[in-house]
């Protein structure tokens, strides 16, 4: 279980948790209430609703509860399901903290008004490009696209630089795709925004029309061309990361190509949090979020997801190339929202 050793945030969480809740107004000299604190405050326990698995967060929760005191109440389902249930809840909603896999229910969420700004003090730890603009929530996580291929029948360099070069002849029935996955539906989210609807469409019906093979999932792609089923694939980076610590990487015949900069095929969308509005002076929430960007809490998911850490100093797992290598001056990772659009368009070119 991962050992929260950073004094920084222990000293920070020790400071918030001595603020005390205010239950009774204190008394000016002259008889009349004070002004009502500002400050955060802690009643020693926060609701979380949260995107990720519990398989993952589980253990980041109990080590958070057993070095803070804070007990932290867990709500689980998808990113998408639970960013719906925000909306529908409005101000009404117990959660203090939204955990997300995915920035575009973090956008969806953040476009109503619904969150809190964070401070200057966490949103700053994470770069532009892989946080929100408006500083209403904050990158934890970067979950970068690659094309996955058999390094038995392909060597790197026959591998497209582009996404676009799938719909060549030469791929015809021999790559796979997840058009059910959420990460898919973001990566053509993106290049709706970076290329517009007519070439997005374009290329999707390329797709199809050069017999693209369909998966239900990543790791399902990943097992088709480690094994020679397809020779190329569309899937997160970390899949292959947490196969070959499961195999060894001597055993893996699936190898990564991350496509060129710029291209939407190389996009990394990230995981994050965000503060709810009912919980913008909740100093427990706050230590919370607080947490996921420690240098610990960075290093727990690293170790864990093989996901690419967003705050310096700390180490992405070995031969990833540099995040600011991927970085899209172009995409506001919270524009990726417009999910209904993006199934809209799946189904219109059969993919759904």
């Amino acid at each position: 279980m991962l050992s929260l050793r950073s004094a920084a945030f222990a000293a920070a969480a020790a400071a918030i948790l001595a603020t005390p809740a205010c239950s009774t107004p204190a008394v000016s000299p002259a008889g009349s209430p004070a002004a009502p604190s500002t400050a955060p405050a802690s009643d020693g326990v926060f609701t979380l609703y949260a995107g990720r698995g519990e398989d993952l967060i589980a253990p980041l929760i109990a080590d958070f509860e057993a070095t803070t005191g804070i007990e932290v109440e867990v709500r689980y389902a998808g990113s998408t399901e639970l960013s719906a249930l925000l909306l529908e809840e409005g101000s009404a909603t117990p959660a203090d903290v939204f955990l997300s896999q995915d920035a575009g229910a973090l956008g969806a969420v953040s476009k109503t008004g619904a969150f809190a700004p964070l401070p200057a003090g966490i949103t700053d730890l994470v770069p532009a490009g892989f946080t929100s603009a408006d500083g209403s929530w904050v990158g934890v996580t970067g979950r970068a696209r690659v094309i996955v291929y058999d390094g038995d029948q392909l060597q790197a360099d026959d591998v497209p630089e582009s996404v676009r070069g799938l719909t060549d002849p030469q791929w015809k029935g021999r790559v796979g795709i997840a058009p059910t996955n959420a990460s898919f539906q973001s990566f053509v989210t993106a290049m709706r925004l970076l290329e517009g609807e007519d070439a997005t469409r374009e290329w999707l019906e390329g797709m199809v029309a050069n017999d693209v093979k369909i998966y239900g999932k990543n790791s399902a792609i990943l097992d088709a061309a480690n094994t020679g089923e397809i020779q190329l694939g569309l899937i997160n980076h970390y899949y292959w990361y947490q196969l070959s610590n499961e195999v060894g990487i001597d055993n893996m015949r699936a190898q990564l190509s991350f496509p060129a900069a710029g291209d939407p095929g190389s996009i990394v969308n990230v995981t994050g949090a965000g503060l709810l509005a009912g919980a913008a002076r909740d100093a427990d929430a706050l230590a919370f979020i607080e947490y996921l960007v420690s240098i610990d809490g960075q290093r727990y998911f690293v170790e864990n997801t093989y996901e690419y850490p967003l705050v310096s100093g700390v180490n992405a797992p070995a031969g990833l190339p540099p995040l600011a290598d991927l970085t899209n001056a172009k995409l506001d990772l919270g524009d990726l929202d417009s999910l209904a659009e993006t199934t809209a368009l799946l189904a219109e070119v059969g993919l759904l």
